[in-house]
């Protein structure tokens, strides 16, 4: 059996899907904090039983009988995620699962400016010291972040914010159809592997996209920093998020976010889509 944490999420419910093409129901399992809001898997066979990260007892319950565990990363800004991540990890080599799966980040490192780079970082430590063979998917950023990054680029006809640097903006419901690929198929992938688009952009190549989709000129404008930061703050946005906000630049400037790999084309068995092709869907819709 293969039981996926965080399925009644975007992406790991994503993955839950496409799983649901591939193997039977009675193959795949959910662990979910509320199991009302997997009813819709249930319904189709799935066995669903509570889980979370804060309560081991019930989370070794909910992995009983897996063969592979895939564990979603904690977003909660005010979570410890590193020991949230243990616990999974550590309910998940209990119950005797073969693997443990993570959905982990590009540009993992302890010394990244980005934080959840760091608790990605420590957490893909755990998995190597588990004593169970395990897998990270290093998903490429996921290109719907652009949407808290770029602004109000399509009133201002402006993309205003830091100095950036490449990053390979990757499509999350590419990422959880090879999450599933990967779980479902007959290859072994041991440690950590990178999951992303085929071309890492700047923002000035998002502008110069922008002005091709949309048909009009959209200008690119580097703001300093603590500039930036205050015109998010106020705009409404808290500082603390604005400054969080902020060490997205600051890994992507490092080079952090710029890495491409051709796996994520290869599972998909077609291209990944990219930040262009995001725009004229956009643009079609």
């Amino acid at each position: 059996m293969i039981v996926v944490t965080g399925a009644t999420g975007a992406l790991n419910g994503a993955t839950v899907e496409h799983l649901l093409t591939r193997l039977p129901a009675d193959r795949i399992g959910v662990s979910v904090r509320d199991p009302a809001k997997a009813r819709h898997f249930a319904d189709r066979g799935v066995r669903v039983r509570q889980g979370s990260y804060e309560d081991p007892a019930a989370l070794r319950h909910s992995f009983e009988g897996a063969e592979q565990v895939l564990l979603v990363s904690s977003n909660d800004p005010h979570a410890d995620a590193v020991a949230l991540h243990r616990a999974g990890i550590e309910a998940a080599a209990e119950t005797g699962a073969r693997r443990i799966l993570y959905t982990s980040h590009q540009g993992a490192g302890a010394d990244s400016p980005f934080p959840p780079a760091r608790d990605h970082a420590a957490t893909e430590q755990l998995l190597a010291d588990c004593g169970v063979a395990w897998t990270a998917l290093r998903n490429g950023f996921y290109a719907h972040s652009l949407a808290w990054l770029l602004g109000p680029w399509q009133q201002t006809g402006t993309i205003a914010a830091p100095a950036d640097g490449p990053v390979s903006w990757t499509d999350r419901a590419d990422a959880a159809e090879a999450a599933a690929v990967i779980l479902a198929g007959d290859r072994t992938f041991e440690g950590p592997v990178t999951l992303t688009a085929r071309q890492a952009v700047t923002f000035d190549d998002i502008a110069a996209m922008a002005s091709k989709a949309g048909g009009r000129e959209v200008e690119r404008v580097t703001l300093d920093d603590e500039a930036w930061v205050a015109d998010k703050a106020g705009g409404g946005i808290p500082e603390a998020m604005a400054r969080m906000m902020l060490t997205t630049f600051q890994a992507a400037r490092q080079g952090r976010f710029a890495g491409v790999d051709p796996l994520l084309a290869e599972l998909l068995g077609r291209e990944p889509r990219g930040v262009a092709d995001q725009f004229a869907a956009a643009d079609t819709a």
